[in-house]
């Protein structure tokens, strides 16, 4: 987008009725990194892609622990994303001091909404550039909620956010139905797929992705990456194993075609490249 007269400030609406600085902190969300979130009756896993700037550097943490009953991943400024979190830990603190018991997921999503919706009606601030998804677990089950820059916020089966998580979507789509079902091994291994769908065709090792579990019984906690890389490992050699079994019945139905051709012809003589 460029810039004009409607965007110096958040509280100015263009005649078409846009806030382009909301705007703004909608596309830096679509430009971080991709993060996942899905979740089944008694587990939420969030997944995420680690970018780093060069080669020479370190990538930023995208997901962050709030409670144990809830996690985090972001997409868009990292900056922001550490202050948000930041606010939620407070938040669970100062409930779980008061009363005794741990922050249901959906109040304090409804509290990080209205944070963030402050600043789309403050003229002396900007709105937050990150998109938040926000998975937990409660007495009424587990929970995925997406936060937007704007203020609003929804529950999801399951979401993607960031740079190239149309395909990852895409994937949830045509699998989310079967996740209330799944056991925590599969949701796993579905975020790692959704999260190989956002590559492109780069290569998918277990360094170039964080995933973490929540569950019944099971504390936020981060899955380690030996662990990670015998999940890819292993769907990947099935996807090899099943490839020469197509090839072969291939082969198999153009062999007699094949030589009746070669039977009439002369050798031809490979060409020099």
């Amino acid at each position: 987008m460029f810039r004009n007269q409607y965007d110096t400030d958040v509280t100015t609406w263009s005649p078409t009725g846009r806030l382009f600085q909301v705007e703004y902190a909608m596309e830096a969300v679509k430009q971080g990194s991709a993060a996942i979130g899905l979740r089944s009756r008694s587990h939420v896993v969030l997944a995420c892609v680690n970018k780093a700037q060069s080669e020479l550097s370190s990538h930023q943490r995208k997901i962050f622990k709030v409670d144990d009953h809830i996690g985090v991943a972001i997409a868009g400024l990292t900056a922001d994303g550490r202050v948000l979190s930041r606010y939620m830990r407070s938040e669970c603190i100062n409930h779980f001091f008061t009363y005794e018991s741990p922050l249901p997921v959906g109040r304090l999503v409804v509290r990080l909404a209205d944070k963030a919706q402050v600043c789309t009606q403050r003229s002396w601030k900007r709105p937050y550039g990150v998109g938040l998804l926000v998975g937990g677990l409660d007495e009424s089950g587990a929970h995925l909620y997406y936060n937007c820059p704007s203020g609003n916020y929804f529950e999801y089966q399951a979401f993607a956010i960031g740079s190239r998580s149309q395909a990852a979507k895409t994937y949830l789509e045509r699998r989310f139905e079967s996740f209330m079902d799944s056991s925590r091994e599969d949701l796993i291994k579905d975020a790692l797929l959704a999260i190989r769908e956002t590559l492109q065709g780069e290569s998918f090792k277990s360094s170039i992705c964080t995933v973490s579990v929540l569950g019944k019984g099971e504390p936020f906690h981060f899955v380690e990456q030996e662990t990670l890389q015998k999940m890819i490992d292993s769907f990947e050699k099935v996807e090899e194993e099943a490839e020469p079994g197509e090839g072969e019945s291939a082969d198999a139905g153009a062999g007699p075609g094949a030589e009746e051709h070669g039977s009439g012809g002369q050798d031809v003589a490979p060409m020099e490249m």
